[in-house]
């Protein structure tokens, strides 16, 4: 007979599978990765007794709630529990807190069907505040160094071919810019905080104790750095990569035409696809008209327009070009600039892709 689990290191080190109690609105919200939504109560029962319990108090509300999941609508859960048990029999069950839902679950599971089935000490807020633990004790205790560049410098790709890179544009499942958005949408932030946890927590247990990360303002897109990590951004030292003109606008149009336009289609077919493509093109232009200034944005939005317009009738994606390279000359190159040159004490380092891999991994074996 296994133990309830204390160790929540080893549940995300080992991805355990996991059944959350909690209600589909509170799972929603955010949850962990390997983790299947099997509630005690759905959310109108959970409702309902938490209106009891503010009323009647505890006991009223647990008389409710047997109530309200009895007879075949509890026999039907408790089979979920049990399949779900069976199949991953290392696996635990947990609520919130780990208390009211889980020792019910518990019950339920034995008294029914004669499974023990242990459940996670402290539920669902232990485990998410040893999370929130691991990132900051990262940023306090490991070395960070950032990866700069202008827009198509390839820094993504870069990240993705060392093994102590923590891709935060990837967490967030967005590019980072205007234009960064994807067909698939993003995590919400809880989410998005315990991906980027786990993906620290298992590269430490590696030995990684230097981590690299690309140089990002407090928002992607939707979702927001841990404040500990962006205020450490600040000051950590940055490695610059370079290419370029046109390897960059060839770049781009690889990730945000060629690629985004191959996610939409996957996703809702030819025709739809490439409209709904067309149209976030168009928002992600509009979302920065201020930014441009009226003439640029006119301009730069006609380029696009007859770019969208020729891929739409014949497929093909070189008018895009046009608008991206005057979107790099006259917008993106003089921000980055800016921006490179207001940290210039703290480039360490400059080159190409071959050139900044090296240095990144030798650097890793120095320190």
């Amino acid at each position: 007979m296994r133990d309830n689990c204390t160790d929540y290191r080893q549940l995300f080190l080992n991805d355990v599978a996991m059944m959350d109690m909690r209600a589909p609105v509170e799972f929603t919200k955010g949850a962990f990765p390997n983790v299947i939504n099997l509630p005690l109560m759905n959310d109108l029962e959970r409702q309902k007794v938490g209106t009891c319990y503010k009323h009647h108090g505890q006991q009223a509300a647990i008389a409710l709630g047997h109530q309200l999941v009895s007879g075949q609508l509890k026999d039907q859960r408790i089979a979920a529990w049990a399949a779900f048990a069976r199949a991953n029999p290392e696996g635990y069950l947990y609520c919130f807190r780990g208390g009211l839902r889980s020792q019910i679950a518990q019950q339920w599971l034995k008294t029914d069907v004669g499974i023990h089935y242990p459940k996670v000490v402290g539920g669902y807020k232990a485990m998410r505040n040893f999370l929130l633990h691991t990132t900051e004790q990262a940023v306090a205790e490991c070395d960070f160094v950032l990866i700069g560049g202008f827009t198509g410098t390839g820094k993504t790709h870069v990240l993705q071919r060392l093994d102590n890179a923590v891709d935060l544009e990837g967490h967030a499942n967005h590019r980072g810019s205007s234009f960064g958005k994807r067909a698939t949408g993003q995590p919400t932030q809880i989410d998005f905080e315990n991906h980027l946890a786990i993906d620290v927590l298992k590269k430490r247990a590696r030995g990684v104790e230097q981590f690299v990360l690309e140089d990002e303002g407090r928002i992607v897109g939707s979702c927001t750095l841990p404040l500990e990590l962006y205020q450490g951004m600040q000051r950590y030292p940055l490695v610059w990569l370079e290419d370029s003109f046109d390897n960059r606008v060839e770049r781009i149009l690889g990730d945000y035409v060629i690629d985004l336009s191959a996610e939409f289609v996957a996703l809702h077919g030819d025709e739809h696809g490439l409209r709904l493509f067309a149209q976030r093109l168009t928002q992600s232009m509009a979302n920065i008209l201020k930014r441009l200034g009226g003439e640029r944005y006119q301009r730069l939005s006609a380029l696009l327009e007859q770019a969208l317009q020729e891929q739409l009738r014949s497929a093909a994606v070189d008018l895009h070009r046009a608008w991206i390279c005057g979107l790099l000359n006259e917008y993106y190159d003089p921000m980055y600039a800016y921006h490179r040159d207001s940290k210039a004490e703290r480039i360490e380092f400059a080159g190409n892709q071959r050139e900044v891999l090296e240095y990144l991994r030798a650097r890793a074996v120095r320190t």
